[in-house]
């Protein structure tokens, strides 16, 4: 048990033995009337900032989540578009490589041309 409830319990069992009427008996009631409250007033405090705490790590946990998930969706995000950027790079590259191979097939006859009038020449 709390000492402030022994000692009310003896306060109350002294009153019972004792005259209710004398100013020091009213002075002690007074003051266990006020320390009653502020042992209520202290438990309700301590209520309260044990449910401030509870919530203070709730939202620190919530946030946690939260910047977790928003990291990854945009990770996601950036590693799609990586992905889009190298799949483009990949067929420009491709492309180029046929141009180059056309090209390359529009001007093979004319240098095998000039290649033999040149050996033929001489």
């Amino acid at each position: 048990m709390d000492e402030k409830v022994l000692e009310e319990i003896r306060f109350h069992q002294d009153v019972t033995s004792k005259d209710a009427s004398s100013p020091l008996f009213q002075i002690r009631e007074k003051e266990m009337e006020i320390s009653g409250r502020v042992f209520a007033a202290r438990n309700q405090a301590d209520k309260m900032i044990s449910d401030a705490r509870q919530r203070a790590v709730e939202i620190v946990r919530t946030a946690q989540a939260d910047a977790d998930r928003l990291a990854k969706e945009h990770s996601e995000k950036v590693l799609a578009g990586i992905e889009d950027t190298i799949a483009q790079i990949k067929a420009e590259g491709v492309a180029e490589v046929e141009r180059q191979t056309q090209e390359l097939a529009k001007h093979q006859s004319a240098a095998a041309e000039y290649l033999v009038k040149v050996v033929t020449a001489v």
